[in-house]
């Protein structure tokens, strides 16, 4: 509870009040709800809470998990391990994650160092290290398949297959939870083979898209994308968006022309090294970075609270995809707004990710502004900028001017006060004066040999010279 009160939870989601009080009973569950709504925290708790409830006793093996979450893409995969983390910041539990694309010895290491309570994993990595008797998954008390829908359109249910072999029985031997934004007929199939008697939990099914998400469509030719894209976010001020492509060449090219113009964009594909993908995302997180510009399964791993825009450059070819583009604004109850470029090339895509949805899509066409030649708009953040700095300027010419007559007003207080002091002096010379004369007068009278004494001196030095 202290984690989850640092991580300022303050109620539970639909999702999450509906699936953890079954998966604290121990039921099989298939979860089904919008991205962004706590399916990650809801099987989280769950799985912490019995943990710590039911400790092992006695000495544990390395690289035997009690719990088993597989996921369908490295940055998803290292995002649950990164919330397992902050839920188990207070609790003596081990979280490891094994995805491909890292360091391998790093990762052995981390099995090595401490029995292993929660194991994140991608299914190729996991079953390198499964062939290699480095993990063992025979002692799993729970398997988590998220986002199961992508596992199936990415093709890894064969390697699924093979890591669900190596685990202990389902029912009373091993709990399955399965939760996903959307669920296929396949996906169901699959999912009545790998679970017992399980409670299907679908929240708000019929919509598949958040109400706190504002969609919109703009009816634009081809090669007026980019020019509405640049102006959109300039006259938006939009600060922490995702733009998403269809190729990655398409993505590659955009990414590099929004550099060039001076907008703080990063690309965001499976090309990508994946440190270097991590480091992309903590500088998106950290607003080093405005504009992601993403291929789909690379935009499916990017969990970043705070993301205000998803623009689609491109209509996905798959509606299901443009569910799960849209899921990554609008997270955790803020609003977002979710736009799309259709053109003579992909707008007949529409009607299918209306259906898909259920939701009317609003098709409007651009304004004026928006579409301006790049080249206008140059001039008007230039004309901006020159009257920006003619602002400068005056401001600066005004503290000149308030400084210059500080100083006026000083040198006119200067001559007073010293007509002032040389009027004190002229009075003190008479007194000095007198004084002298009374004491001259004060002095004894001089005798004639004084006198003539006095007269003498004169005479000599000038003799002696």
């Amino acid at each position: 509870m202290h984690a989850i009160a640092d991580l300022e939870f303050q109620y539970c989601t639909p999702i999450q009040a509906a699936t953890i009080p079954h998966a604290l009973n121990g039921r099989d569950l298939i979860g089904k709800a919008q991205t962004g709504t706590g399916k990650t925290a809801a099987f989280l708790i769950g799985i912490m809470t019995d943990l710590l409830d039911y400790p092992l006793e006695g000495n544990r093996k390395q690289g035997e998990p009690r719990v088993l979450i597989i996921a369908p893409t490295r940055e998803l995969a290292l995002q649950i391990a990164s919330d397992a983390e902050a839920l188990g910041k207070y609790a003596d539990l081990s979280t490891v994650s094994l995805v491909g694309g890292m360091d391998y010895e790093k990762q052995r290491k981390d099995l090595a160092a401490a029995p292993v309570d929660i194991l994140v994993a991608t299914p190729g990595r996991l079953i390198d290290f499964v062939r290699s008797r480095e993990v063992d998954l025979f002692n799993v008390e729970v398997l988590v398949l998220d986002e199961a829908d992508r596992m199936l359109s990415m093709g890894f249910i064969p390697d699924v297959r093979t890591i669900i072999r190596q685990t202990p029985r389902k029912g009373e031997e091993r709990q399955t939870l399965l939760y996903s934004a959307t669920f296929t007929d396949d996906v169901m199939r699959l999912a009545e083979q790998w679970t017992h008697n399980p409670v299907t939990i679908e929240i708000e099914s019929e919509r598949k898209t958040t109400d706190n998400v504002a969609q919109k469509v703009f009816l634009v030719s081809s090669h007026e994308k980019y020019q509405l894209l640049r102006n959109y976010l300039r006259v938006n001020g939009i600060e922490r968006a995702i733009v998403f492509g269809n190729r990655r060449h398409e993505t590659r090219a955009l990414a590099d022309r929004l550099s060039r113009d001076g907008i703080k964009a990063a690309l965001m594909s499976g090309e990508i090294p994946q440190n270097k993908r991590l480091r992309t995302l903590e500088d998106f997180r950290s607003g080093k970075i405005e504009v992601l510009v993403a291929t789909d399964v690379a935009g499916r791993g990017i969990h970043i609270d705070g993301v205000t825009h998803v623009i689609n450059y491109q209509l996905p070819e798959d509606a299901d995809d443009y569910v799960h583009r849209i899921g990554r604004t609008g997270r955790a109850g803020s609003s977002g707004t979710s736009i799309c470029f259709a053109c003579e090339d992909d707008s007949f895509l529409i009607p299918d990710i209306e259906r898909e949805t259920g939701v009317k899509l609003e098709c409007i066409h651009p304004d004026a502004e928006l579409l301006k030649p790049l080249a206008d708009v140059e001039t008007i953040q230039a004309a901006e900028a020159s009257e920006a700095q003619d602002e400068e300027v005056a401001a600066a010419e005004a503290a000149v001017e308030a400084v210059a007559e500080s100083c006026a007003e000083q040198q006119d207080v200067e001559p007073k006060m010293t007509e002032t002091a040389t009027d004190t002096e002229q009075s003190d010379e008479p007194p000095a004066v007198e004084a002298d004369a009374d004491s001259d007068a004060d002095a004894e009278p001089k005798t004639d040999e004084a006198v003539a004494s006095e007269s003498e001196e004169p005479a000599s030095r000038e003799q002696d010279r």
